[in-house]
């Protein structure tokens, strides 16, 4: 079961945050500060809160301003929903489900009174009380009659009394749909075994009466498989050293420390696998007598245990922690991380390259940080939160902008098992390759709240800052690196070379060189800067336009010829064979794009762009479709390739871009 969609309302900041899409592995959410990013995971951790998490409390979370609402009774916070989910569902998922619910989707909501509610969205509707149906039921009560005990009440009468209010056409509602149920059972001695055919009537009847108490199993089957929201808002920090006894007396009585570091010490115990009382109990006590052979072997395996855990925790933390801290250092040279219990003390420890041990509070901020995640994260996964949704809230903050790019790689990998949403000021946590899983949020007026946009784009400038950081860090590391350069238009240009070169890559038909750096230059009318700048550099330089107005007059610019010479102007046209007549690079793509919009976005402008071959296909979307967005179709375009191959595109397309791509690799020869 994968989020697929989620919206929070009436919750602090935000009092209607519109439906975002959520991506399946990880999203990114940027965003100013006050903009509302943490209200947002605090409220979808309420989904499914994990146990010891406390519910909504409208004193508290309902939004300020608006409060009298609620003690006037104008508001209920039990019927006030504040926090709304779609989830997609998998094979397993569905093999509990009746037949006719492929496309079913999980939907659940919480009040902020903390009532939970949760329903099918499609699937088969529910039975109605129409003439097919009616029939059926009649020719049922028929043939009951003929088997029945003249003296006694037809069965026909009974259910002449039960269905006496059904209209035409009416849906059954689940009492209804029990009296007949139980109409079915009772005829059921009736029923001749002999007669085929109504047996298989009664059965075909039994079953339909059964739709809401198999509807309802299933939403109960599906509730259980719910995954757990886990929100690290506060990273709970390890100790460099734990007095056990002390811990265990805090544990024992429910008092425990106001700083919340007991929490981070009894997970570094629950990835040890031991409980505090387990180790004091050890630490303190004496050494059996020499002759106690049977206590003496008891003693020895209890501390081989522990040798054996702490050791083996230890490697796996260190693992991990290089992974991110320093990846490229020889593992000889690295630091290793050591987890030993010395008596009462449990003693966190980093061993250097020379081989001297500090404590952990002697290392950095960020690396400390660094290692309390991965305890409180390898102990939590390994219990109620495995295969959990993960909110992570501004990860890394007190880690170096490189070890931030490091962590991001991190963040990729905890998120192929658990989906993972987190909010970020950062550019070092956006890669400029996932700039499709970023969703915007912003608060430019607080009488409308915290608003979440799907597509890059925001009014307020600084919500866009984290991105447009992340491209220009990558721009200045690729700027003057690669001999070999490629300017684009703009980001969805880079979005369609890049993932159909990576998807005809992966079927080994081809691909851009890999030392081909691409460069989206915001705007046609911007790509004689870039290669302006790149050509005085001496590297070299070509450009793709679309063969739209826009990539007419740039093609045309004096400077830009002169520049790069017309061998290095490359035009969308030059490689498109179809029968748009100003082709953008999405007509290299016309039918795939046909297919992926209708079924990923549900826009529907086949029959149009077949009857209109010659216009530009974002022109028909662009007519057709109130929310056309071209982020959104190029985003849905790359969640397309991801889970397709490259003999799916159609065979005019996969000429195109090979021819497309072997001109880039000619022209940047």
């Amino acid at each position: 079961m994968r989020l697929k969609r989620a919206r929070v309302q009436n919750y602090r900041s935000v009092r209607d945050s519109g439906w975002f899409d959520i991506e399946e592995d990880k999203t990114i959410l940027v965003g100013s500060n006050e903009a509302g990013k943490t209200a947002l995971l605090q409220a979808l951790q309420q989904i499914r809160r994990p146990d010891g998490v406390h519910g909504f409390n409208p004193l508290r979370d309902y939004p300020r301003s608006s409060y009298n609402d609620v003690t006037t009774g104008k508001v209920d916070p039990e019927k006030t929903v504040a926090a709304q989910a779609e989830f997609a569902l998998d094979a397993d998922d569905l093999a509990l489900l009746p037949a006719g619910y492929e496309d079913a989707v999980y939907c659940r909501s919480v009040t902020l009174g903390n009532r939970h509610t949760h329903w099918l969205d499609g699937g088969s509707p529910p039975p109605r009380w129409g003439t097919a149906t009616a029939k059926e039921f009649s020719r049922m009560a028929a043939h009951a009659d003929r088997q029945a005990d003249v003296e006694n009440a037809k069965p026909s009468d009974a259910l002449a009394a039960l269905t006496k209010s059904y209209s035409v056409d009416e849906e059954l509602s689940a009492d209804a749909l029990a009296d007949l149920r139980k109409w079915l059972d009772d005829i059921l001695p009736l029923v001749d075994e002999e007669n085929a055919k109504e047996d298989e009537r009664h059965t075909r009847l039994t079953t339909l009466t059964g739709y809401s108490v198999a509807r309802k199993a299933a939403l109960e089957a599906l509730a259980e498989r719910l995954p757990v929201f886990v929100l690290f808002s506060n990273y709970f920090r390890v100790k460099p050293s734990i007095h056990l006894g002390h811990l265990a007396q805090r544990l024992s009585s429910g008092v425990l420390d106001d700083d919340q570091y007991d929490y981070g010490n009894q997970c570094l115990l629950k990835l040890l696998g031991f409980e505090a009382q387990q180790l004091s109990t050890l630490g303190a006590a004496p050494e059996p007598a020499a002759h106690d052979t049977a206590g003496l072997t008891k003693y020895k395996e209890q501390l081989d245990k522990r040798s054996y855990n702490l050791n083996a925790a230890s490697v796996r933390l260190t693992d991990e922690i290089r992974g991110v801290w320093n990846p490229r250092v020889e593992r000889d040279e690295a630091d290793r991380l050591r987890v030993q219990a010395d008596g009462q003390y449990l003693k966190v420890v980093v061993e250097d390259d020379l081989g001297v041990e500090i404590e952990l509070d002697q290392r950095s901020e960020g690396f400390q940080w660094l290692v309390s995640f991965f305890v409180v994260f390898f102990a939590e996964a390994m219990d109620k939160h495995e295969n959990a949704i993960l909110l992570l809230d501004e990860p890394g903050l007190s880690l170096h902008g490189l070890k931030q790019r490091d962590f991001r790689e991190t963040i990729s990998r905890l998120a192929e098992s658990n989906q993972t949403l987190y909010t970020t000021h950062s550019p070092f946590l956006v890669g400029p390759d996932e700039l499709d899983l970023v969703r915007v949020v912003e608060m430019t007026d607080r009488k409308i709240g915290t608003q979440v946009h799907t597509t890059v784009t925001a009014g307020d400038a600084a919500s866009l800052l984290p991105l447009q950081e992340a491209l220009g860090y990558d721009l200045a590391q690729s700027l003057f690196t690669q001999q070999r350069n490629l300017v684009l238009e703009g980001l969805t240009d880079y979005w369609y070379l890049e993932a159909t070169s990576e998807l005809l890559r992966q079927a080994n038909e081809g691909g851009l060189h890999n030392k081909i750096a691409l460069m989206p230059a915001d705007g046609a009318s911007k790509v004689v800067y870039f290669a302006t700048i790149l050509h005085a550099n001496h590297l070299k330089v070509a450009a793709l336009l679309d063969s739209d107005a826009a990539g007419d007059a740039a093609a045309q610019q004096e400077t830009l010829v002169h520049q790069l010479g017309n061998r290095r102007i490359l035009r969308t046209k030059d490689a498109y064979s179809g029968a748009a007549k100003r082709p953008e690079i999405e007509d290299l793509l016309r039918e795939t794009l046909i297919v992926v919009a209708r079924e990923d976005l549900g826009w529907d402008v086949a029959d149009v762009a077949a009857a209109q071959p010659g216009r530009p296909i974002v022109d028909v979307f662009a007519a057709e479709i109130a929310e056309f967005s071209k982020y959104k179709l190029a985003k849905a375009y790359i969640r397309w390739t991801r889970e397709h191959e490259a003999s799916e595109l159609t065979a005019a397309e996969k000429a195109d871009w090979l021819k497309l791509i072997e001109l880039i690799n000619r022209s940047l020869k």
